[in-house]
């Protein structure tokens, strides 16, 4: 018996070129309205590998995530870092209403203890969000694959940080997006989405902070692991 198109499109990983919101994975919202209408689902998506390029550190490559990642690990879960290439900002992260004694810090010794630390704490199921910064690692495709499937297994947002050189290799990750700073904003440009083409970048304005400070209590600093 020949299947339908409307039969086929029900099964997982098979969409119609044309439509942004059929979604296999739950998404989380950005927290830029912007953002979240060009992306499949109306959010950022979890239990699924993507891939946030850039040039440089510092420009809003985290922060642009804030809100997904609150909402990602709201119940409870932590909120991993593979190889930053600086100690997050805990002043930062608070306002952001990130929880500072979920979050977490790993400094891999070497390439493999990195992927298997990522590919670690995506599988566990403790981590709600696993950011990963791969850029001293070679193209991998087959450890991609794994992450990719580990943050299935985990229902974990899985994003995997790499400079824009690598738009030119493939990806198993359902999304992936390029950041550049504009005029003192951020523009994101999306090469890859379940969906039809993304025609134009996103420019996203700076969120306002709070003018009060933040204290961060001895009890709710970061935690700092080295993978060996």
């Amino acid at each position: 018996m020949k299947a339908s198109v409307a039969q086929l499109v029900q099964l997982p990983g098979v969409w119609r070129g044309g439509e942004l919101e059929h979604v296999a994975h739950p998404v989380v919202p950005t927290g830029h309205a912007r953002l979240d209408a060009q992306l499949p689902g109306g959010g950022w998506p979890t239990g699924t590998l993507t891939e946030v390029l850039h040039d440089g550190v510092g420009l809003g490559e985290v922060g642009f995530l804030a809100g997904a990642l609150a909402r990602a690990t709201a119940d409870e879960r932590m909120l991993a870092w593979i190889n930053p290439p600086h100690l997050p900002y805990a002043p930062a992260l608070a306002q952001a209403g990130l929880a500072l004694q979920r979050c977490l810090v790993v400094r891999p010794a070497n390439r493999e203890d990195g992927l298997w630390a990522a590919e670690q704490a995506l599988k566990s199921g403790a981590c709600g969000a696993v950011l990963f910064w791969a850029e001293r690692f070679a193209e991998d495709y087959a450890w991609l694959r794994r992450l990719q499937m580990s943050a299935e297994a985990g229902r974990a947002m899985a994003v995997l940080y790499r400079s824009s050189s690598a738009e030119r290799h493939a990806t198993p990750a359902h999304l992936r997006v390029v950041l550049t700073k504009e005029e003192g904003g951020l523009v994101v440009r999306i090469p890859k989405r379940r969906g039809p083409p993304l025609s134009r970048p996103i420019a996203l304005h700076p969120q306002p902070r709070p003018t009060t400070p933040v204290h961060t209590p001895a009890a709710a600093r970061v935690l700092q692991l080295v993978a060996r």
